[in-house]
């Protein structure tokens, strides 16, 4: 199998995330998700990512379709990158084994879904604020947030471009 198809092969559907995932879970794998648009990659991105990674055996990662993003009213011009074109550059990283897209606002059923061991978010949310805390937290897992790497932001970075 050619490294490009073992990069397409972790864009998958929340059926076969759910199949992939509970046979992970058989083996005693420890399944973290983790959520976002993740429209320009930047290294606060990537750092958040493998630190996510690394508390757990399987990183997935829910994945706003454009749509979604859109309805998030982050900018008029967002997303930049379309979702195929996020996916794809989030396959090509080490820390990410699995890539969900979702269309929902929130991706509580996604979430609800693939009953994750632990969810994470970035440290600008309370861990009982994040969406799916209860579904996690009421299988014994674990909501976790992760500081960002000060400097970077995709709207700063979309500013400074602009200027």
């Amino acid at each position: 199998m050619s490294f490009h198809s073992q990069l397409k092969d972790k864009i998958v559907s929340r059926e076969d995330a759910a199949r992939i995932i509970n046979g992970l879970r058989l083996k005693g794998r420890k399944i973290v998700f983790t959520n976002g648009c993740f429209d320009i990659l930047h290294p606060g991105h990537v750092d958040y990512l493998s630190q996510a990674r690394g508390l757990g055996n399987f990183l997935v990662l829910g994945l706003n379709t454009d749509d979604s993003v859109k309805k998030l009213n982050k900018a008029p011009n967002r997303p930049v990158n379309n979702e195929n074109a996020r996916a794809m550059v989030l396959a090509g990283l080490a820390s990410v084994d699995l890539i969900v897209l979702f269309n929902e606002d929130t991706p509580f059923e996604l979430i609800k879904t693939l009953q994750p061991d632990m969810l994470v978010k970035g440290s600008d949310y309370k861990p009982e604020n994040v969406v799916g805390y209860d579904i996690v937290k009421a299988r014994g897992g674990e909501v976790m947030t992760i500081p960002f790497l000060e400097g970077f932001s995709t709207t700063s970075l979309i500013e400074k471009l602009c200027k």
